[in-house]
C-alpha cells in the first residue's frame, strides 16, 4: 500500500497518541502538518547557513568601497553590459535568490532612496556584523542576547555621531555652497568621474542651487546623455533642455532661434485625423461628400489659426503635431515640436511659467510661459532645444558627454548619488568627517562604554564595535596599503585625551592617517546614521531566522511537477501518453 496510507510523510510529522495494533503492538501514528516534499532547515545549522549566505554576498561588493574601489561589470542574460561601483546598482543586478540573503539588496536600496549614498557601506557593515556575531551562534549564545545588545550599541552609535557633528547652518551663501560642493566630491571620489570631482562637484552643488530650495525635487534635475567628446564638455543648462523631437518635412524652415519668445503648451494632437474603423456616412447628394472633407481641414486650420493667433512663437505637444501644422507654422515663422515627454513637459512649463492646455480655444497671455533665450544646438550627433533664462526657473538639465555608453551611464549614476548628498547636507546641514574617521571614533567610544559592563553584553558591544572598523580596513585593502599598521596607527590618535583625534581617518594617497575635516573629506551626518541603522537592523533581522521552510512545487492533476503557469503534466493533462502538453519543457 502507499505508504501515505500508513500516515507516513516525506514532510514535517508530528508524533500523536499510542495506538493498540489488532496483533497487541502499541504504534504511535504521526500526523501530517506540511505536504509531502515540503524541504524545512532549522535550528543553528540554519542560522548559520544563513550567514555564510550574506558574507558571500558582502565579499562581491567589498572591493568597490572608497576613492581606490574597483569597478564591477555585469553582464545579464539579455546582453546588457553594465559597469559600476555603486552599491545599490550591483546589489540590484546581481539577481541574488537566497531568501536571507535578499535582506542585503533591501537596506541597500533604502540607502539610495533615502540618502542617495553609502550604499557599499551599510552593506558592508552588515556583513561585518554578521561576521562578529557568528562565533557567539557557533558556541551556542542565545540571539537574542545578541540582539539586544546589537541595537542597544547602535543607538550609541547614532547618538555619538550626531554629537560629533558639525552644522554648516548659518553660513553665508558663498561659503555654504564651497562647504556642499566639499560633500559632493567626498561622494564623486569614489566613482568613476572622480578624476574630474571638482568640475562634476560644482555642477551639482549648481544644479541644486536651481531648484525651489523649500521642495527640493530631484525630478526637476534633467540628466542628458549624448555619446561622444570629454568629460570636460558636459555643461549645465540653466533651464530645460531635450534632444529634437520627430519632426515632418517642412521643420527645417522653421526658425530655431528665439529672444523671449512666448511658449505654448500644449496636450492635443495638431494633425489630420482619419475616419474612425466602421464609421459610416450616408449621403443622398454626392455633393455632400466635399462638405464632409472640407470640414475636416477646416478643424485643422481652425487650430493652428488660434495657436499662431495667440502670440506663442514656440508650441510643444506631447501628441504628435503633422507635417500640415508643421508647415503651416514655418510659413509663419514658428517653432514647433511634438511628442515631447512627460517628464520633459513638465520640466519646460514649471521653468516657463506656461500651463498645459487641452485645446487652442480662448488662450490667454497669463497662459504662455517665456524665456530669455530658446535656442537649437548640435551636441554631438544629437540636436538639442534649449531653453536659458527662465523667470520661474526652477528646474536645469545636465548634458553629459563621454566617450563610451557604459561610461555615460555610470556617470550618470555618480551625479545622481552627489546630487542626493547634496539635497541631503542643504536639508539637514549637519556633517561629518569621512575616511573612516567617524567610524574609528564610534569603535573607540563602545569599546570604553563595554568596560562598564557586566556579563555578557561586554563580548557583544566590543563585538559591534570591532566590526566597525571594518570601513577604515576595508579602504586600506583597497588602496593597497597595510591595513594593521594604518589602524594601529588611527588607534593610538583616536585614544589621545581630549578627543585631539576625534577627525583622524585614512589617507588613501600616502597610506598614513590624516585629519579628514582638515582636508574636506566631509560626508552628512545622515549617511553614517542610516547606515548604521539599516545594517544593524538587517543583522538582527537574520539573527532571528531559526527556521527556513521552502514549499514543494505545485502538481497537476496525474502527480508531475508543473513547470510553467496553466502547464499540466503528461499530455495537456489527457492520459499522459508521451506527449508535450502545453506549458510543458521540451
Amino acid at each position: 500500500r502507499d505508504r501515505r496510507d500508513w500516515g507516513v510523510s516525506n514532510g514535517t510529522t508530528m508524533a500523536g497518541p499510542l495506538m493498540r495494533m489488532p496483533n497487541g503492538q502499541m504504534i504511535q501514528p504521526q500526523i501530517v502538518l506540511l505536504r509531502e516534499g515540503t524541504d524545512t532547515s532549522q535550528g543553528k545549522g540554519q542560522l548559520i547557513s544563513n550567514i555564510n549566505a550574506c558574507m558571500a554576498v558582502v565579499d562581491s561588493v567589498r572591493t568597490t568601497l572608497g576613492p581606490r574601489g574597483l569597478d564591477k561589470l555585469v553582464h545579464d542574460d539579455r546582453g546588457v553590459t553594465t559597469i559600476s561601483n555603486d552599491g545599490a546598482t550591483i546589489m540590484k543586478l546581481l539577481d541574488i535568490v537566497h531568501p536571507a540573503a535578499k535582506s542585503l539588496v533591501d537596506i541597500a536600496r533604502s540607502q539610495d532612496s533615502e540618502v542617495g549614498d553609502g550604499t557599499t557601506t551599510v552593506v558592508i557593515l552588515a556583513g561585518e556584523f554578521l561576521r562578529e556575531c557568528k562565533p557567539f551562534v557557533e558556541d551556542g549564545v542565545h540571539p537574542q542576547n545578541i540582539i539586544k545588545y546589537f541595537r542597544e550599541a547602535a543607538q550609541m552609535a547614532i547618538a555619538r555621531v550626531k554629537e560629533l557633528s558639525v552644522s554648516i547652518e548659518g553660513k553665508n551663501a558663498e561659503d555654504k555652497r564651497e562647504l556642499l560642493k566639499k560633500c559632493a566630491m567626498t561622494t564623486l571620489s569614489s566613482k568613476l568621474v572622480g578624476g574630474e570631482k571638482d568640475f562634476f562637484g560644482q555642477m551639482c552643488v549648481d544644479a541644486v542651487m536651481h531648484l525651489d530650495q523649500d521642495l527640493l525635487d530631484p525630478r526637476m534635475i534633467g540628466i542628458k546623455k549624448v555619446m561622444g567628446g570629454s568629460m570636460r564638455e558636459s555643461f549645465l543648462v540653466d533651464g530645460v533642455a531635450f534632444k529634437k523631437t520627430f519632426a515632418y518635412a517642412g521643420f527645417e524652415q522653421q526658425p530655431k532661434y528665439f529672444e523671449n519668445p512666448k511658449v505654448l503648451a500644449l496636450n492635443l494632437e495638431l494633425e489630420l485625423k482619419s475616419e474612425k474603423d466602421n464609421a459610416e456616412v450616408r449621403l443622398n447628394d454626392p455633393g455632400k461628400y466635399q462638405e464632409i472633407v472640407d470640414a475636416e481641414w477646416n478643424i485643422i486650420y481652425d487650430k493652428l489659426e488660434k495657436c499662431v493667433a495667440s502670440g506663442a512663437k514656440i508650441i510643444l505637444s506631447r501628441l504628435a503635431i503633422g507635417d500640415l501644422a508643421t508647415q503651416y507654422f514655418a510659413d509663419r515663422g514658428v517653432f514647433c515640436a511634438g511628442r515631447v515627454t512627460e517628464e520633459d513637459l513638465l520640466r519646460v512649463t514649471k521653468a516657463t511659467g506656461a500651463r498645459v492646455q487641452t485645446t487652442v480655444n480662448d488662450v490667454t497671455p497669463e497662459q504662455l510661459g517665456t524665456c530669455e533665450v530658446f535656442e537649437e544646438r548640435q551636441v554631438g550627433n544629437e540636436r538639442f532645444n534649449l531653453f536659458r533664462g527662465c523667470p520661474g526657473s526652477k528646474t536645469c538639465t545636465m548634458v553629459l558627454r563621454g566617450g563610451a555608453e557604459q561610461f555615460i551611464e555610470e556617470a550618470a549614476r555618480s551625479l545622481n548619488d552627489a546630487i542626493e548628498i547634496v539635497r541631503r547636507a542643504v536639508k539637514n546641514a549637519a556633517i561629518v568627517p569621512g575616511g573612516g574617521a567617524i567610524d574609528m571614533e564610534l569603535s573607540r567610544h563602545l569599546r570604553d562604554h563595554a568596560r562598564g559592563i557586566a556579563g555578557k553584553g561586554q563580548l557583544f558591544i566590543n563585538a559591534f564595535a570591532r566590526a566597525l572598523e571594518v570601513i577604515p580596513r576595508q579602504l586600506c585593502d583597497n588602496s593597497g596599503f597595510d591595513a594593521t599598521d594604518v589602524l594601529n596607527k588611527l588607534r593610538q590618535k583616536h585614544a589621545l585625551v581630549g578627543g585631539e583625534g576625534a577627525n583622524f581617518g585614512v589617507d588613501v594617497n600616502t597610506g598614513g592617517v590624516l585629519d579628514a575635516y582638515e582636508a574636506f573629506i566631509w560626508e552628512p551626518a545622515l549617511v553614517k546614521i542610516n547606515a548604521i541603522g539599516a545594517a544593524c537592523e538587517a543583522t538582527c533581522l537574520i539573527l532571528s531566522i531559526d527556521e527556513t521552510v521552502r514549499n514543494p512545487r505545485s502538481e497537476g492533476a496525474d502527480g508531475q511537477p508543473i513547470h510553467a503557469p496553466g502547464g499540466r503534466g503528461g499530455r495537456g493533462g489527457r492520459g499522459g501518453r508521451g506527449g508535450r502538453g502545453r506549458g510543458m519543457r521540451r
